[in-house]
């Protein structure tokens, strides 16, 4: 990974509801897709906006 895109990653990550950081650690499998497909998607949103620019 670039170091930009690893910077963008981080950022993404940094600024998570709190909910996604809870559900990334669920034992229930419904709640933790649920957060991962929220978070894919608020990095997918980064990057596009980064490429963008």
């Amino acid at each position: 990974m670039t170091r930009e895109l690893t910077e963008t990653v981080l950022r993404v990550v940094e600024r998570a509801p709190q909910w996604v950081r809870r559900d990334l650690d669920s034992k229930d499998p419904v709640a933790r897709i649920r957060a991962e497909e929220s978070l894919a998607a608020m990095i997918t949103n980064a990057l596009e906006r980064q490429s963008a620019a």
